[in-house]
């Protein structure tokens, strides 16, 4: 990805995930490096697990926050079946990240739509550039479930046309009161991320 383009991310999830605070971390780390940044956010329900989508385009001079079908460089799917409906928004050659974990929203769970079967297959079939991890196990292991959005963050920062560095001290930032243990687990969880998809 070239400095002079604008690079669009789409970062799709469900309710209490961390997709909205992720994208607002992504578009902090653009604007400190003087890029435009702009993003959407889309929650339904998200406070009770509803699905949730956040675009976020950063460049030069950005006019509009929304990505065009077939415009997405990189979909950062906290839920995959997420990343199989937005499928669509991803370029020829944009590149899935996925997190393995099944979380069913509510329209699931009422029965007005069926979870699809292995999501993840489904959005190879279609050609698309997919690396898939299990963020959630990753958080668990460091010992704090919540630890799953700076794993995402991880996971995107080697696809970013900024150095990952960047990213990890706008994440530290926002943590910076809560302690050096809460730093060091932040730090782990995103060297844990970036590892996951290489």
């Amino acid at each position: 990805m070239e400095n002079n383009k604008i690079t669009n991310i789409l970062v799709v999830g469900i309710g209490g995930q961390g997709v909205m605070t992720a994208t607002e971390i992504l578009a902090k780390s653009a604007i400190e490096l003087g890029h435009d940044a702009k993003k959407t956010e889309v929650a339904g329900m998200a406070q009770r697990g509803g699905v949730v989508s956040s675009h976020l385009r950063f460049g030069n001079k950005v006019l509009s926050p929304q990505i065009a079908v077939g415009d997405a460089d990189i979909l950062l799917a906290f839920e995959a079946a997420e990343g199989l409906r937005w499928k669509h928004m991803l370029k020829a050659n944009g590149v899935a990240l996925l997190n393995t974990t099944k979380l069913s929203p509510p329209v699931v769970e009422l029965g007005l739509f069926e979870y699809p079967d292995d999501p993840i297959a489904k959005i190879k079939d279609a050609g698309i550039k997919t690396i898939s991890f299990d963020a959630t196990s990753i958080a668990k292991e460091i010992g704090d479930i919540k630890l799953g959005n700076t794993v995402m963050l991880g996971a995107i920062a080697d696809y970013l046309p900024f150095s990952a560095e960047v990213l990890l001290q706008e994440i530290l930032q926002r943590f910076a009161n809560k302690g050096e243990a809460v730093l060091e687990k932040n730090k782990t969880a995103f060297e844990k991320g970036r590892q996951a998809v290489k």
